[in-house]
């Protein structure tokens, strides 16, 4: 199957990556995906929500971290990724549909 590609407006051919996946352990909050992000694909929540972890500290209960809220809307752009200090985002490419 053929994956999506498209054209840049030098004739370069780009294959674009779409989010697949965010690793919440290794993610810190810092909220540059949510900023950079032109489709609003990610929203914080309270890592008390994402990992039921029991060494937790109780100062620790209102760190927040990247969720994905709405995958279907990325556009490939991988800007998340590029920003991510600690490489939390997962991308692959996109099959065309039949």
């Amino acid at each position: 199957m053929a994956n999506i590609t498209g054209i840049t407006r030098g004739g370069v051919v780009w294959e674009p990556a779409f989010i697949v996946g965010l690793n919440q352990a290794t993610c810190i909050g810092c909220g540059r995906c949510y900023k950079v992000c032109p489709r609003k694909v990610f929203e914080l929540v309270e890592r008390s929500d994402v990992l039921e972890d029991e060494d937790m500290d109780e100062d620790d209960d209102n760190m927040m971290v990247m969720a994905i809220v709405d995958e279907m809307d990325c556009i490939g752009c991988q800007s998340c990724a590029k920003v991510c200090p600690k490489n939390c985002h997962t991308h692959a490419p996109q099959g065309v549909a039949a």
